[in-house]
């Protein structure tokens, strides 16, 4: 086969696999788990065929009219380079994993099979996100991973969360893709063509007319489906849903889809200087608070959802500062570390008993319950943490490697404010990284919470999955920065000197000081029987707000526990404590400007549509009512008084004709 047959089977695969799963999932059940995992299986073996025949250095292109549309074709395209080829294969083997895994995690859920199947298509439209060669394809893929993550995170729809949160994911997102889709109109119309090889021709050559303007709709969108401020606020939310779905959506699928796009298009950003300063701006906003906010959170899988707003900062960081090799290597190394982190999640949940959430405060004696999530956890918070040598130190100082080249003028690929801004903001985020890490690994294996019920050891699919991610966590990085220069425009991975040192040295500081914190909360906690907050909660009410805020759930089945009040985060983040725990009030803050006014709006709406135009209707109505009700009145149905009122009538006339004529 041609590679361009391999690349079209690679996001149809899953697409058909979806499709018969639908159809056959009631009907056939045993067929149910092979359709989940097969499809993807296939996909990411065509993937990496697709890899090694394009080989980084020679872009495969492939095109054909859609239908005739006048000045701007829409093309049936490929545009398949070294970043696609790359991204493909991770797509594809974290939807294996996740599949794998669920086969475990849902064996007992009676929606399993439409899970699976909606699966398969999130994966099918990410796919073709990522070898599409024309932009309103490109669109669908992009649209399709909207409805389908509404659906997912919707999963467990009997509780009010999970409704909640997928109606916020679809509404927020949708918010982003309006201008979105603006910008590619207007895209295409300066650039004559949404074929995407065209359009960064026209680029190339001075073409776009608007260049601030396309670029600045174009991020609206990208904020959307990537979470960064100001339109991250649905993903936290998004954990009501299962935790693969999380893992899926996480490492490799919607929320990478915006930075991918970026990356894909990074001519048309870097024609606007004002675009990349925003850009930057944007990163260091969304790198800094979801950091902070992290520190807060009590249910581990919220820590990990703000965890990713983070780690898409660094992603779009590095695109703003011209850098697309730093932001798509740090997205392949997180796509691995990030789904190992939520699957690891996923066997503690799984332990602990419950749906989909967990609070670290409750927990207790996980280290001995779950090894593997352990050890497994352990790897991916100190890829997560940027340690040497794990996969996550590489790719994140090639982000701090960019952005100080930029910085310090040895590049112009963007302005030196936008490097300074990320790099400084990407240093302080390091330090936030490894203390929400290190705090994360000491509650939920070192805590001082009640131990939950024993439901068994995991199945082994679940455990074999996080084995397996556990590679490229622990490898990628220095396997990627001495194999794949060529994959990424030819750019040097190698970290820095400056940039290693000081990322590494404030990664340290941040693990070590929260150890410490944690160390200090866990001896005064000692002193304080355990019983003694669930006791007399109003003892510590900033406890009990925190735990209101976090979780929407008992931890551990229907059986009330108490929590280890040996927080860390608390003492780190002191009166900041209370706002970072609930996104710094973000949503109240939409309420107020949006909610609210829309609301009233609408009740005003509603009274004038009641109490003016109904009155006028009805007003308008009455009249010939009654008139209507006195004719009625006179229809008596007796002859002998209709014939009396005709000739009154005609001797009334008569009279009347006699007296204008005497008169005249």
């Amino acid at each position: 086969m041609t590679t361009t047959t391999l690349a079209v089977l690679v996001p149809l695969l899953p697409f058909l696999g979806a499709a018969a799963g639908l159809l056959l999932g009631r009907t056939a059940p045993g067929f149910v788990r092979p359709l989940a995992v097969l499809p993807p299986l296939a996909a990411l073996a065509l993937a990496a065929v697709v890899a090694v025949r394009q080989g980084g250095d020679q872009t495969v292109n492939a095109a054909t009219e859609l239908t005739p549309t006048g000045s701007v074709p829409i093309e049936l395209a490929l545009h398949i380079d070294g970043f696609a080829a790359l991204v493909a294969v991770l797509v594809a083997f974290v939807a294996t994993c996740v599949q794998i895994y669920s086969t475990g995690y849902l064996r007992d859920d009676p929606r399993y099979p439409s899970y699976a199947a909606l699966v398969s298509l999130f994966t099918s439209a990410m796919l073709l996100v990522v070898y599409s060669g024309d932009l309103i394809v490109l669109l669908v893929g992009w649209e399709i991973m909207g409805i389908c993550s509404y659906f997912l995170v919707g999963h467990y729809w009997e509780t009010p969360e999970a409704r909640a949160a997928s109606l916020k994911a679809f509404l927020v997102t949708k918010l982003g893709d309006v201008p979105f889709l603006i910008g590619l109109f207007a895209l295409a119309t300066d650039a004559g063509s949404f074929q995407i090889t065209k359009v960064l021709d026209a680029v190339a050559h001075g073409g776009l007319d608007h260049p601030t303007l396309i670029a600045l709709l174009l991020l609206a969108g990208v904020a959307g489906k990537s979470a960064q401020f100001p339109l991250h606020t649905w993903l936290p939310d998004a954990m009501a849903g299962p935790t693969p779905v999380s893992a899926l959506i996480h490492a490799a699928t919607m929320v990478a889809a915006g930075v991918y796009f970026i990356a894909r298009l990074l001519p048309v950003f870097e024609a606007s200087q004002a675009a990349m300063v925003v850009l930057a701006v944007m990163a260091a906003v969304t790198m800094l608070g979801s950091g902070l906010a992290a520190l807060a959170q009590d249910d581990i899988k919220r820590v990990l959802a703000y965890s990713t707003i983070g780690q898409l900062g660094y992603m779009t960081g590095a695109l703003a500062v011209g850098d697309r090799g730093a932001a798509v290597f740090h997205l392949l190394s997180h796509g691995a570390f990030k789904a190992l982190l939520f699957l690891a999640a996923g066997v503690i949940i799984h332990a602990a008993g419950t749906n989909s959430l967990a609070a670290m405060s409750r927990m207790k004696d996980l280290r001995a319950r779950v090894p593997d999530a352990f050890w497994t956890m352990t790897v991916a918070l100190l890829a997560l943490a940027a340690i040497p040598p794990f996969s996550g130190f590489f790719s994140k100082e090639s982000v701090l490697g960019a952005a100080e080249h930029v910085a310090t003028g040895h590049t112009e690929n963007a302005p030196g404010a936008a490097g300074w801004i990320t790099l400084v903001a990407g240093l302080l985020t390091a330090l936030l990284t490894a203390a929400y890490a290190t705090r994360l690994w000491l509650l939920a294996f070192q805590g001082r919470g009640a131990e939950a019920p024993d439901h068994g050891r995991q199945p082994l699919t679940m455990n074999v999955v996080l084995w397996v991610l556990a590679a490229p966590s622990l490898a990628l990085g220095a396997f990627a920065y001495r194999v794949l220069p060529d994959w990424f425009d030819g750019r040097d991975l190698t970290p820095t000197l400056a940039t290693s040192v000081a990322g590494t040295g404030v990664a340290l500081i941040g693990g070590i000081v929260t150890y410490a914190a944690w160390r200090h909360t866990s001896a005064v906690s000692a002193r304080v029987p355990l019983g003694a907050v669930a006791a007399h909660p109003e003892g510590d009410a900033g406890l009990v707000e925190a735990e209101a805020i976090a979780t929407h759930e008992p931890a551990y089945g229907d059986v009330a526990y108490t929590p280890d009040p040996a927080d860390p985060g608390r003492l780190l983040l002191g009166p900041l404590h209370r706002h970072a725990a609930v996104g710094f009030h973000l949503d109240a803050l939409y309420s107020a400007l949006f909610v609210r006014p829309v609301q009233a709006g609408a009740t005003l709406v509603r009274f004038l549509d009641r109490e003016v135009v109904e009155t006028y209707v009805r007003g308008a109505a009455a009249l010939p009512r009654w008139l209507g009700s006195a004719v009625r009145r006179a229809q008596t149905g007796n002859l002998q008084t209709y014939v009396s009122a005709l000739l009154a009538g005609t001797v009334v006339l008569a009279v009347a004709v006699v007296l204008v004529a005497t008169g005249a």
